[in-house]
């Protein structure tokens, strides 16, 4: 980043091997949004000092907040792209909306240390938030899927993923932040896994053993890596994925949690609609067949500095 742009939070850094996904509303009284803003004055020193234990672990915190809370906790002006996440439903595909206030992303390589931030952040917050979401996530082998196909291959990094998931002088007020969409997907792994390998690599897109895309000449256009590829005046537009699997296998749970950061939420939206309404419609994306979204939500991201900023922000402040 530029030394004039606001350092983002962590969004861009490096996929770790294990990942709390904590998604919370906030009460509804002038002292519980306080607590909140107040915190956020602390997140970056909580990190510190737990991250200090095991400094090579990649502990980090990335914090968004809902559309229907941003005005009441911090004022005008509001991001100019965060509203509510845009429910999505055709003939029994849903992806549905659910409450959130505020994502926490946490990420370590150990999962004591996720454990330590997420005990720490919730007991500096305790009254104010309700949790209405909390999702354990593990890296799974070589970066797969619930599903067995590799994820977030598509991910840009260096430079490109900071251009593709910070806002930038569009919304000089908020450069430096991010949009985040969460969904928390549901596997009917029994009848995927009774499925042949080469109708799952139609399915996906791509080999899957070997992650390489299907050729063009056989790939379906309703295949997942067909879908999910948005262009804009024919170039390819990223987002950038920190997906984790999740489950309990004596109840039978087994889940993808999706999280995709973008430097507006359009191309992720996009993708949605590509998934469940399909590209043209009835064109959509046949691993819904076999998985169901059980969560929704958007937030916005604001930059590190922004975030230790709001401790201070009163909501009558703002242009």
């Amino acid at each position: 980043m530029s030394d004039d742009i606001p350092e983002p939070q962590a969004v861009c850094h490096p996929i770790t091997r294990s990942a709390i996904f904590l998604v919370a509303t906030v009460g509804p009284e002038k002292d519980h949004a306080d607590t909140v803003r107040s915190w956020c004055g602390d997140v970056a020193a909580l990190v510190r000092a737990i991250g200090t234990r095991a400094p090579v672990a990649n502990l980090s915190c990335v914090v968004g907040f809902g559309s229907d809370v941003c005005e009441r906790l911090f004022g005008a002006p509001r991001p100019a792209s965060l509203h509510p996440f845009k429910e999505v439903r055709a003939d029994d595909r849903h992806a549905v909306s659910t409450p959130g206030d505020i994502l926490m992303h946490i990420r370590a390589d150990h999962m004591d240390l996720c454990f330590e931030l997420a005990s720490q952040i919730m007991e500096k917050l305790d009254g104010a938030v309700t949790v209405v979401d909390e999702v354990h996530g593990f890296r799974y082998f070589d970066l797969r899927d619930m599903v067995g196909f590799v994820d977030c291959t598509e991910n840009p990094s260096g430079r490109a993923a900071e251009s593709f998931t910070s806002v930038g002088s569009e919304d000089a007020d908020f450069e430096g932040g991010s949009y985040v969409i969460v969904q928390k997907y549901l596997h009917d792994l029994k009848a995927w896994n009774a499925l042949p390998v080469e109708k799952q690599e139609l399915i996906i897109g791509r080999k899957k053993l070997s992650d390489v895309e299907l050729d063009a000449s056989v790939k379906p256009s309703s295949s997942h890596s067909s879908l999910t590829t948005i262009e804009e005046d024919g170039k390819e537009v990223k987002i950038l994925r920190h997906n984790m699997v999740f489950g309990r296998p004596g109840s039978a749970e087994f889940g993808t949690y999706f999280i995709g950061y973008a430097r507006t939420p359009k191309p992720i939206e996009q993708m949605m609609d590509n998934m469940f309404i399909g590209r043209p419609p009835g064109n959509y994306d046949r691993i819904l067949d076999y998985s169901r979204a059980v969560t929704g939500s958007l937030f916005f991201v604001p930059s590190a500095e922004l975030l230790d900023d709001l401790a201070d922000r009163e909501p009558s402040a703002g242009k």
